[in-house]
């Protein structure tokens, strides 16, 4: 049975690498797409001829195309695709925020994973493919004036928006909403709580499911 393919962004820290590292384990080719070239380069040397690094911005629409072509022609198809990639604000709140950074996470939050579910779905509609989505448990609750939970409210919606679409043509998308995890994304090693190996091994559940089951959300919380 030929080996699927999988995209993901964000792929060379965190939660995006444990998924790699994961996915490869399981049998699976992986494309990785991130702005650290070094570092991608360091991850596909580990996980060998299954991984393709594909240097390149979450926020341009069109270098996620072209990475998405370049791996469908690598390796054969595009079975999954994982929007990954993401950020947080250094300023909490509304009144305290800053706009500027609004905007920057925003264009990776939302329009990031808007351009990857675009640029995907092509190659997603040729194989009934599976679409991943990194939403956040700040994506399932009020958390007074958060601008970072409201763009992974985002996320949470628009996900079971795009599922309802893939139904369609026998495709399926997942949200898989952490809580805290630990990774580069705080300053401070948060060592008690979700590890990114945790968060991939749910990544690696729904795709595994049975084709008749389409595991629309996993919600994930540290017990810590």
């Amino acid at each position: 049975m030929p080996s699927k393919t999988l995209f993901i962004t964000g792929a060379s820290t965190g939660i995006g690498e444990a998924t790699a590292r994961a996915a490869v384990d399981h049998g699976w080719n992986v494309g990785l797409f991130a702005r650290s070239e070094d570092k991608l380069a360091t991850l596909a040397r580990d996980l060998g001829d299954r991984a393709l690094p594909l240097p390149g911005d979450a926020t341009s629409l069109s270098q996620q195309e072209a990475a998405l072509d370049h791996l469908a022609g690598h390796f054969g198809s595009v079975d999954a695709a994982y929007a990954n990639a993401g950020t947080g604000l250094s300023a909490a709140g509304t009144d305290a925020g800053d706009p500027d950074e609004w905007q920057t996470m925003i264009q990776l939050n939302i329009l990031g994973l808007l351009w990857t579910t675009k640029a995907a779905m092509p190659h997603l509609k040729r194989t009934k493919g599976h679409l991943l989505m990194t939403g956040s448990a700040a994506g399932r609750v009020h958390i007074k004036g958060s601008v970072y939970g409201a763009s992974k409210w985002f996320v949470h919606g628009y996900g079971g928006n795009i599922a309802e679409e893939m139904r369609e043509f026998g495709g399926r998308c997942t949200v898989v909403a952490p809580g805290m995890v630990n990774t580069p994304f705080f300053d401070e090693s948060k060592p008690d709580k979700l590890q990114p190996e945790d968060v991939a091994r749910s990544a690696i559940f729904a795709l595994e499911a049975d084709p008749r089951a389409n595991v629309q959300e996993i919600f994930l919380m540290p017990t810590q």
